[in-house]
């Protein structure tokens, strides 16, 4: 009676979220416990064993894990329905009132708590009528225990009386597991005030065509049709796939607009919203006006119904023509029923392919080269025409320089000379005119380098001019200007030689023709002078030009040719001297007078083609 203290050890842990038992330290209240003391049970079990000698006593087991009750009952509960009388003196209409309530009991740790399953504008305060907590059964101080509980008995707590009337499965098992029978179950008793305020269904048979008896049984029943609005006779139209609902209820037409990724318009939900169409107005008196805000039944003569809407139909909505070509398995079986239609098959509203108009090239306007201006006509962003990086790579810097004359009935244009180049690693063309003192031409730049087409082509398909079609004498139109082949430079000829496979024999056969002559005289000029001394004279030259200040060797080159107006390969002694004068060139040194000695002719002229065998461009 002393002992105040009444708790008891720790004796479940948690470790890396797993759940262990151990065996008590302490007793209830902190009392110490003997480990190696025997218990009652063990001393009677002595007392009454005899001595074995054979094989000694007989081991025992070893006793079960001690489990808590608060871990063996966890989350079991036992849940029991009820309901209560409850008194009611506030109002003449009912005098108690019955609420049903679920009393719950928690096998862990013996608590109870009774809720209320809360009843939509009930207006009473429902939910969790007693919370959780150990409730007690007398003043004695004793709890209620799941022993206490049945079916068919009344529980009293907190000076409310509960009738226990049914349980769920698992508390019928638990009982019954612990020798307890369990009561038959007896019937939820209801509010009779609840019941007295329930609405009595009464059939609804109107005497003619109601509204209201049309919305209570097409309600939410709608028709769908599948449809084209055909727009193409208008600018930018276009055919328009649509869904037209039709609602049973109130005899109203929603039109909405199928949008498809990208179509390129404003995705819109509906394209009609939803209001009751009609089919034929009345005759307008000469004083109504042509617009109105509202269509009464006044102005409309009939208005779209059901019988109105079948495949391959084409129905008129507020001006906009929809051709109906399938609709959905509801407004099938609806036709079915109530008109007897049986044929449901779809049109076919997909558009035709296109017939593919052949692409026409506009002529060439002359701006610009023909391939870059043609990407204007193929793509809307043109593209930079694809370059053959091989060919540039393999030809690069070699060009091929021609003379030609300028064929023109004005005299003055008689006499003018110019230099086409033709550069192998695009197969561009440009044209320089030498400028002539006192000609009253400037000369320059005559054509930048371009591609050159030849005359009569087409621009999907043009055909540019080739080292083929520069043979001596031949005509080459340029941009409507047609110019003459005179002469050409020698790598022309010797590059063709050396790629006679890749050049026609004619082309090949002209030009030897024409340096045949010239190959002659030079020949002669230079009968008296050996090769060999000639070359290693030009070796000497060479090693003493290194050590003088570097030069355009290139323009040196383009100096002579163009001081060269007959191309023979001689110039006179005296404009030869100017131009390497021009040019700082030493010629006053021994190597060099001796080079010009070697390179003269007796009509006193010198051979510079030679000279410039020293000076490699």
């Amino acid at each position: 009676p002393q002992r105040t203290s009444f708790h008891r050890s720790h004796t479940l842990d948690f470790k890396n979220g797993y759940a262990f038992s151990r065996l008590p330290r302490e007793g209830v209240g902190g009392e110490t416990l003997f480990a190696n003391q025997l218990s009652q049970d063990e001393l009677d079990d002595l007392c009454t064993r005899g001595a074995t000698l054979t094989y000694g006593q007989a081991k025992r087991p070893a006793p079960s894990p001690f489990t808590p009750a608060f871990v063996a009952y966890d989350k079991k509960v036992l849940k029991f329905d009820a309901y209560f009388q409850e008194e009611v003196a506030t109002s003449a209409e009912e005098h108690y009132r019955i609420r049903q309530v679920g009393i719950y009991y928690y096998l862990e740790d013996d608590s109870m708590c009774v809720i209320e399953p809360k009843v939509k504008n009930s207006g009473l305060l429902q939910g969790k009528l007693m919370r959780r907590h150990r409730v007690p059964k007398n003043e004695q101080g004793d709890y209620y225990h799941w022993k206490d509980l049945n079916r068919g008995i009344d529980l009293t707590m907190y000076g409310r009386t509960y009738r226990l009337v049914d349980c769920d499965s698992f508390t019928k098992v638990f009982l019954e597991s612990q020798g307890i029978v369990v009561n038959p179950p007896e019937e939820m008793v209801s509010d009779p005030y609840t019941e007295q305020r329930q609405p009595v269904q009464k059939p609804i048979v109107p005497a003619g065509p109601d509204p209201f008896r049309q919305f209570l049984t097409y309600d939410t029943k709608v028709l769908r049709f599948y449809a084209i609005w055909d727009d193409t006779n208008c600018p930018f139209g276009d055919q328009h796939p649509c869904i037209i609902h039709y609602f049973l209820a109130d005899d109203t037409v929603e039109v909405r607009e199928v949008h498809r990724r990208n179509d390129g318009r404003d995705p819109f939900p509906v394209l009609m919203k939803r209001q009751r169409l009609p089919k034929t107005l009345v005759d307008k008196n000469k004083n109504f006006p042509s617009c109105v805000l509202e269509i009464t039944d006044q102005e409309v003569e009939e208005w779209y119904s059901p019988k109105d809407f079948a495949i391959g139909k084409s129905l008129t909505f507020l001006g906009r023509t929809f051709l109906i070509y399938d609709c959905d398995k509801f407004t099938q079986n609806f036709y079915r029923e109530k008109y007897g239609l049986k044929d449901f098959q779809p049109l076919d509203v997909n558009k035709k392919p296109l017939e593919k108009v052949p692409q026409e090239i506009p002529p060439y306007n002359g701006f610009g080269i023909i391939e870059d201006s043609l990407q204007n006509c193929l793509s809307l962003i043109p593209k930079p025409p694809r370059k053959d990086i091989i060919k540039m790579l393999e030809n690069n810097l070699k060009v091929l320089r021609y003379q030609v004359a300028l064929e023109s009935p004005v005299p003055e244009d008689k006499n003018r000379r110019f230099i086409l180049s033709y550069f192998l690693s695009d197969d561009t063309i440009s044209i320089f005119e030498p400028p002539v003192r006192n000609s009253g031409i400037p000369g320059g730049r005559y054509l930048k380098r371009t591609r050159v087409a030849k005359p009569g082509f087409t621009p999907d398909n043009p055909i540019y001019y080739e080292p083929s079609d520069f043979t001596i004498g031949s005509t080459i139109e340029v941009f409507g200007h047609r110019f003459v082949i005179t002469d050409a430079d020698e790598y022309v000829l010797n590059y063709m030689e050396a790629n006679a496979e890749s050049f026609p024999s004619a082309t090949l056969q002209s030009l030897r023709d024409h340096f045949h002559p010239q190959q002659v005289v030079v020949e002669t000029a230079s009968s008296g002078v050996p090769k060999k001394d000639l070359d290693d004279l030009i070796v000497e030259v060479q090693k003493q030009l290194k050590l003088q200040e570097p030069f355009n060797s290139r323009q040196f080159h383009e100096a002579f040719h163009h001081c060269d107006k007959d191309g023979s390969g001689f110039l006179e002694r005296a404009k030869f001297l100017n131009v390497c004068d021009r040019f700082n060139v030493p010629t006053s040194t021994i190597l060099l007078k001796k080079l010009i000695d070697y390179c003269s002719c007796e009509d006193d002229k010198v051979n510079y083609r030679d000279f410039l065998l020293a000076f490699p461009s």
